[in-house]
């Protein structure tokens, strides 16, 4: 009688191992990766579109065959990055148009400029306000209260990352790392950086901005304070003479027209990147060479 069962109980027990094994294995799914368009795809605006003209000025064809003297004419495409940044300086962003004529004036295919404008994330794809404010938020920055220095620019300008002031006049972005981690946290204004910063300075140095652009007559309808129209002090009149650069760097900041900026750079005691709590090492008299070289005459 065992001998009839012995088939059905090897074949049971076969079976429920397998059912447990089966059991034991993990489904793996993958989904469809959900990426954002705002970097690689263009659509049409108002603002950016292009029907909208756009050309170089006189200044700036001066500059551009400036740039491609220093390339071989069968190679001039390599200038397409600093012909993207001068198109972005003069109409305040990198729009479709600007592209377009960055390729006709380097003769390659606009897809190619296209591929660069949208690799490089220094070319804004979308207008920006006059001081566009880039807030670190990588590792070494985060670590030094970057959350702070966020939450104290949103709460002054009453914006997120990726927005616009109603008046232009700001546009925040959250960035990856700017390079200037010893001096964390700190936040890219224009060109400009601006470190050792807190929640209360940079809520000073948004106010100083917003100030000095409205008591030099620099509003929020183009980029940069600085290369406004410069006016005779007496009469007032447009001088047809462009302003030096607002924002120098060094010094104790910027004072004129009743406008005060600080300086950029760390808005704390140092000057550059030196220890904040001072020199703690090299602090004795280096060596002389006798002490440094063999005095047998081996070496």
């Amino acid at each position: 009688m065992a001998s009839k069962f012995a088939p059905w109980a090897l074949r049971s027990g076969g079976s429920a191992l397998r059912s447990c094994a089966r059991q034991q294995r993990r489904a793996f799914q993958v989904s469809a990766a959900a990426r954002s368009e705002g970097l690689n795809v263009h659509r049409d605006t108002p603002d950016n579109n292009p029907s909208i003209p756009f050309q170089f000025n006189k200044q700036n064809l001066s500059l551009i065959e400036e740039v491609l003297s220093r390339y071989p004419s069968q190679y001039k495409k390599a200038a397409v990055m600093p012909l993207l940044d001068l198109g972005q300086r003069q109409h305040g962003f990198t729009s479709i148009s600007v592209m377009n004529e960055v390729a006709r004036i380097l003769e390659m295919p606009p897809m190619r400029v296209y591929e660069v404008a949208t690799f490089y994330t220094m070319y804004n794809r979308n207008p920006v306000g006059r001081y566009h404010v880039q807030c670190c938020t990588t590792t070494p920055c985060q670590l030094n209260g970057s959350d702070g220095i966020m939450k104290a620019i949103e709460e002054k300008l009453g914006i997120h990352h990726g927005e616009t002031t109603p008046d232009n006049m700001f546009t925040l972005t959250e960035v990856e790392c700017l390079g200037a981690c010893v001096n964390a946290p700190m936040v890219q204004i224009n060109d400009d950086y601006y470190e050792d910063l807190t929640p209360e300075k940079t809520k000073d140095l948004l106010t100083a901005l917003k100030e000095a652009a409205e008591k030099t007559g620099a509003g929020g309808n183009a980029p940069g304070l600085a290369g406004e129209m410069g006016k005779d002090e007496v009469s007032g009149k447009p001088t047809g003479q462009k302003q030096p650069n607002a924002l120098k760097l060094g010094g104790e900041g910027y004072s004129a027209q009743g406008a005060n900026i600080p300086a950029p750079g760390p808005l704390s005691s140092r000057v550059s990147c030196e220890n904040s709590k001072g020199q703690t090492t090299l602090m004795n008299e280096p060596p002389s060479p006798e002490q440094v070289f063999r005095q047998d005459g081996e070496l």
